[in-house]
C-alpha cells in the first residue's frame, strides 16, 4: 500500500492527557505534510486544530465522553454538539460500557441515539455533514458482546465502530475487525489501538478497516514505500 493512500486513511490521534498546544500545532504541520486525512484532539484544542488545517483535504476529529464514556446522555451530547461547533467534522465518543456490561442494551442505545443525533443536527447547523465513530473497547468485551456492541452502533446511526481508546486492556485485533464485519452490514471499521508499524496497518486494512487510528502516524508512513 503506497504511502500517499494509507495517509489518507489514517486517524493521527493526539488524545492523550499531556499532549499541549505545541504539540497540536506541529502534529498539524505533519498532517499537512504527509497528506493525512484525520487529525483526532481533545477538545480544548479542536479550535486551534480546525483553524491550522482550514482550507486543507485534512480533517478533523473531536472526542467525546473520553476515554471511559460513562457521562451521562445529557453531557455526552453537548459535549458532541461542542467540538462540532468548534470545528470539528468528525466525532469519536464512547460507548456507555458500565450499562453495557450490566445489561442495559436499550439504556445503551438510547445514549448512542441521542449522541449521533445532536453531532449530526450540529453539523448540519453549520452546512456540514459530520462522520461519527463510536468507540466499544473490544479489549473488554467477549465475542458476543462485540457482535452485540456493534450491532448497537450501526442501529444508533453512527458511520463507524471503533475498537479500542487506546487506554484499555489491550489494543486492537484483526479478529476484533472481523467480528464487527461479520455482525453489521453498513458501518465500517476503524482499527485503533496498537497499531504501531506500515506492516500491522496494512493488515488491518486487508482485514477490512476502513479508518486506521494511531499516534504513531509518522513511523508507519516513514516506513511506508512512496
Amino acid at each position: 500500500m503506497k504511502r500517499e493512500d494509507l495517509a489518507k486513511i489514517i486517524d493521527y490521534a493526539l488524545v492523550k492527557p499531556v499532549h499541549s498546544k505545541e504539540d497540536i500545532e506541529r502534529a498539524c504541520e505533519e498532517v499537512l505534510k504527509w497528506g493525512i486525512g484525520v487529525l483526532c484532539v481533545l477538545p480544548p484544542f479542536v479550535e486551534l486544530a480546525a483553524r491550522l488545517l482550514k482550507g486543507s483535504k485534512s480533517k478533523v476529529c473531536g472526542v467525546a465522553a473520553f476515554p471511559f464514556g460513562t457521562s451521562p446522555t445529557e453531557v455526552k451530547a453537548r459535549e458532541a454538539r461542542w467540538v462540532i461547533e468548534r470545528g470539528a467534522d468528525e466525532l469519536d465518543f464512547v460507548m456507555n460500557l458500565a450499562l453495557f456490561k450490566s445489561g442495559f442494551r436499550e439504556l445503551v442505545l438510547e445514549d448512542l441515539r441521542r449522541v449521533v443525533e445532536e453531532a449530526r443536527d450540529a453539523g448540519s447547523s453549520l452546512g456540514k455533514q459530520v462522520i461519527v465513530k463510536v468507540i466499544i473497547e473490544t479489549g473488554y468485551l467477549t465475542p458476543m458482546e462485540i457482535t452485540e456492541a456493534s450491532r448497537l452502533v450501526e442501529e444508533a446511526g453512527a458511520d463507524y465502530v471503533k475498537t479500542c481508546t487506546g487506554f484499555g486492556s489491550r489494543g486492537a485485533t484483526l479478529e476484533d475487525v472481523q467480528l464487527i464485519l461479520s455482525a453489521v452490514r453498513k458501518v465500517k471499521v476503524k482499527a485503533a489501538g496498537g497499531i504501531s508499524s506500515y506492516d500491522k496497518a496494512v493488515k488491518f486494512v486487508q482485514a477490512g478497516a476502513s479508518r486506521i487510528g494511531t499516534s504513531r502516524a509518522l513511523e508507519i508512513l516513514r516506513q511506508a514505500p512512496p
